[in-house]
């Protein structure tokens, strides 16, 4: 089966552009309730793979192959966290990141938050 990284972005949303840190703690709680659960019902129907939030500092690495050098700094914000989920299609991936962008955010309302899909290449 096919997998897929489903990133999802902090940028807000169609339905939400209050950064997460200034909603009440009632809908940061259903918010993060959402998420679990969903990871829940993707790994009991064994389609999830792996599921993270990210950090919000980035260290960046470039190498001559010979020097390295790395720098850190804050992340540009965008990128939130992913899933890695295998799934029978693109559709069935779509689907699911569909939800992820439907999950409430402030009175319950849809997020409506980007989330990118991309298929993981094989050898």
């Amino acid at each position: 089966m096919p997998k897929y990284l489903l990133i999802q972005n902090y940028e807000g949303g169609r339905g939400c552009d209050t950064p997460m840190g200034e909603w009440d703690s009632a809908d940061i709680r259903a918010h993060i309730d959402f998420q679990v659960a969903l990871n829940a019902e993707l790994s009991a129907a064994g389609e999830l793979v792996d599921a993270q939030g990210l950090g919000q500092t980035v260290t960046v690495v470039v190498s001559d192959g010979v020097g390295t050098e790395a720098t850190a700094a804050p992340a540009d914000g965008r990128v939130a966290g992913y899933r890695l989920v295998d799934v029978v299609s693109v559709d069935r991936a779509l689907e699911i990141a569909a939800r992820c962008s439907a999950a409430p955010a402030q009175g319950g309302r849809a997020i409506q938050q980007p989330v990118e899909v991309r298929e993981v290449l094989s050898h």
